[in-house]
């Protein structure tokens, strides 16, 4: 057929349009093309099955569809292959209506905060309206157009619901365009009524020919890099602050380069975790909260920051109190004129890549003074012995060290460093480690080198507990090499929360590693708990006392039973294989390495349940961190002295413009 607007047509629904057009999209970045949305993940409902279900179906053979068993879980194994393809590649997740397409919200905020892009087609109840309301439909008295799909907008960078198929024409497009800008990308969400998924439309043939976007390069202004040069050769003391987009951009190589002229040192954020991939007296470890507090220590007497691909969250920061040097002053290289500015930097507006490679060139002949490198190099060495003692795996430690009143024995024999310290023993060049929430991205942070390919995946712009496993899978689809071993580090806590995409990990037959930091509850919460009131409750994994929370005599003003008993008993190496893996408890940092040796090449998930000594923590950072104690704490004595501590740690805090 032809149109005389369209020229030649094919008919299709909305929904096999959708498909159509998505797999015909590539992206380009310096000169590689690839598969934008090379596959398709979901679950489905009657808000998606006979419209995006039946189109996937039929056109399986253009874009591969995984079946999973969570929405949010897909999502997030989504994001983690748009993080691990560098952004270059996404992979469409699909959703029934009502709370199908509201778990993807969630995963939704995840991408978004992180700037990595997630193309979400979530189902939506019937635009036509005639049918009445629908099942997991909401009605709201006031907008008869409000639907629960409307909750995506304030997380998503794009998102538009099709009443009509001829506003694919339109949106599609743009959304892809969301999708490939490295300033603007995130959740892209297209909201589809379940009745207009099925409506047919004459297509213009065009549409659907294989179209190429390109992955920009932003050139920088001579201009800003000779005012960020000049910044720098005045400086005695900078220091550079690498975030996720050196990665993104691929700008290890420049970063390195700048560093090896100038012997400037650099750290990095939680999304810059392996920016720098060689040893060098120059290389410090990561700032911040969690960081290494000889770094931090250098950051307190920085006069020049260099920002570079980072948002310089308070993590970063310490809740703006780590820059104590009262003269300062702060430069930045990011793609984003908006975290470009913080803290007040003269900004490089531009792609980390090149913006790099010109600022070598303008600050030629520049060098650190000795005495600055001579102590990056002494406050390294002091954090490496820390370092290096804390992931020993041969010391015993002395549980009698822990405080009696809250310790307790379990069958753990060694400690959450020590199992880092064996992960870390059989990390080879490729191998991914991954984390998202609690503490062991803070952990992996602090003491994990993540050098010579040794690569460390971490979600910490959300925190999103829940993440980290799902994660595994996007990240094995990302790297299907099976020489490279992929492994989620997570505690108990995560795990109990989100563990059914496993089984999707069994049916794909992904080779995987799911490692759990047994240590019954939510302990790096329980560890803010204690520095911030000073009393341990509701983070640890314990039974409750004296029968069942809602009780008479609570009910008439006495005591309610608390969850103050003895550690829960979870089974998690049962769960595992109910779910299709294969799973080991090992106790000894003996028995856990023989275990990482000898299921390195297993075809499919293993789960590795390491009991860990609760309550034993890495040394700490030496920051501060705002969050405020309660400043009404009646029957709660202890508080005074965290308040105190507190309010003496606002007087740290400067704000940098």
């Amino acid at each position: 057929m032809v149109d005389p607007n369209y020229g030649e047509t094919i008919r299709l629904t909305v929904a096999q349009a959708v498909v159509k057009y998505i797999a015909a999209q590539y992206s380009v970045t310096d000169g590689v093309r690839k598969r934008f949305v090379p596959a398709a993940m979901g679950i489905f409902g009657h808000g998606n099955v006979a419209g995006l279900g039946q189109a996937l179906d039929q056109l399986s053979d253009e874009l591969p569809f995984v079946q999973g068993r969570n929405e949010q879980a897909l999502g997030h194994a989504a994001t983690a292959f748009a993080k691990q393809t560098r952004r270059t590649q996404v992979i469409a997740v699909t959703a029934s209506i009502g709370p199908g397409a509201l778990n993807l919200v969630t995963a939704a905020g995840t991408a978004t905060v992180n700037r990595i892009p997630l193309l979400l087609l979530p189902g939506d109840t019937y635009a036509t309206r005639r049918q009445g309301p629908v099942l997991q439909q909401l009605e709201n008295p006031t907008a008869p157009d409000l639907t629960v799909n409307d909750a995506f907008r304030p997380v998503s960078r794009f998102f538009d619901r099709i009443n009509r198929p001829e506003q694919l024409l339109y949106s599609l497009p743009k959304a892809f365009r969301v999708l490939a800008n490295p300033v603007e990308t995130g959740a892209v969400v297209i909201s589809l009524p379940q009745d207009v998924q099925s409506h047919a439309f004459d297509f213009p043939k065009s549409f659907f020919e294989p179209h190429d976007w390109k992955i920009r390069r932003p050139e920088p202004s001579l201009d800003e890099v000779a005012e960020v040069a000049a910044a720098i050769k005045q400086s005695k003391n900078p220091l550079i602050i690498a975030g996720g987009g050196v990665i993104y951009s691929n700008a290890t190589a420049e970063l390195e380069a700048l560093a090896d002229a100038t012997g400037i040192p650099v750290t990095e954020t939680f999304g810059g975790k392996g920016a720098v991939q060689k040893k060098a007296d120059w290389a410090a470890w990561g700032i911040g909260l969690e960081g290494s507090p000889e770094t931090n220590k250098l950051a307190n007497k920085a006069d020049l920051i260099i920002h570079v691909g980072t948002r310089l969250t308070d993590f970063a920061t310490a809740s703006q109190s780590i820059f104590k040097n009262p003269d300062v002053k702060f430069v930045s290289i990011n793609v984003s004129e908006f975290d470009g500015i913080k803290q007040g930097a003269t900004t490089i507006v531009a792609d980390a890549k090149l913006a790099l490679a010109a600022l070598t060139k303008a600050v030629a002949g520049y060098k650190v003074p000795a005495e600055w490198t001579q102590e990056v190099i002494e406050k390294n060495a002091v954090w490496v012995k820390a370092r290096n003692a804390a992931l020993d795996v041969n010391y015993t430690f002395d549980k009698s060290t822990l405080d009696p009143a809250f310790s307790e024995d379990t069958d753990a024999t060694m400690t959450q460093g020590q199992l880092l310290g064996v992960l870390q023993n059989h990390s080879r060049s490729g191998d991914v480690i991954i984390a998202g929430a609690g503490g062991p991205p803070g952990d992996v942070q602090k003491v994990w080198d993540a050098t010579e390919g040794r690569f460390a995946h971490l979600e910490f712009g959300f925190s999103c507990m829940g993440y980290e496993l799902p994660a595994a899978i996007g990240v094995r689809l990302a790297n299907p090499n099976p020489a490279n071993r992929v492994t989620t580090f997570i505690g108990d806590g995560t795990w109990t929360m989100a563990p059914t995409e496993l089984v999707t990990a069994a049916q794909e037959r992904l080779p995987l590693t799911i490692v759990v930091s047994e240590n019954h509850g939510y302990q790096v919460i329980r560890r803010l708990q204690m520095w911030r009131v000073g009393n341990s409750f509701g983070n640890e994994f314990r039974y409750r006392q004296d029968g069942p929370v809602v009780t008479e005599s609570a009910q008439t003003g006495g005591k309610a039973p608390r969850l103050e008993g003895d550690y829960l008993f979870l089974d998690i190496v049962k769960m595992a294989e109910g779910m299709g893996a294969k799973a080991f408890r090992p106790t000894t940092p003996a028995e856990f390495a023989q275990v990482l040796d000898d299921t390195r090449e297993e075809a499919g998930p293993v789960v590795i349940v390491v009991p860990t000594i609760p309550h034993a923590n890495l040394p700490a950072s030496e920051v501060w961190w705002d969050v405020a104690p309660a400043e009404v704490h009646e029957n709660s004595p202890w508080i005074q002295a965290t308040a105190d501590d507190y309010n003496a740690g606002l007087k740290t805090q400067r704000f940098h413009y």
